[in-house]
């Protein structure tokens, strides 16, 4: 990834969250943590990834549902705070990276307790 881009995205989570914890009234949303943005090298595209508190599929499904109709707000509140010629596409996804790096921690202190 360009450093421009990289710092781009950087920018863009920071102020996502801050606008998810401060803007955004829309109760679904306030489970979500955004854990990294990934930019296009061209600065077109954006894929923003969270993790949710609780591992139920409901609670993801409610949080996407919700990221999701405040996709447009969310975009229009970035533009505004970073000057960009044109504001990123935004899309949400869910990263299930924490969920798994947790469970392998588990793992791991299961397997120290048998010992």
């Amino acid at each position: 990834m360009k450093i421009r881009a990289q710092r781009v995205a950087e920018q863009m989570r920071k102020e996502i969250t801050d606008v998810l914890l401060r803007e955004v009234s829309d109760p679904r949303t306030k489970n979500a943590t955004i854990t990294s943005v990934d930019v296009t090298g061209d600065l077109q595209q954006a894929t923003v990834y969270y993790t949710v508190l609780g591992d139920e599929e409901d609670v993801k499904a409610e949080t996407q549902a919700g990221l999701d109709k405040a996709k447009g707000f969310i975009r229009r509140e970035i533009g505004n705070r970073i000057r960009l010629r044109k504001t990123p596409e935004i899309s949400f996804e869910y990263d299930s990276s924490v969920a798994y790096g947790s469970h392998i921690d588990s793992l791991i202190r299961d397997l120290n307790k048998d010992q």
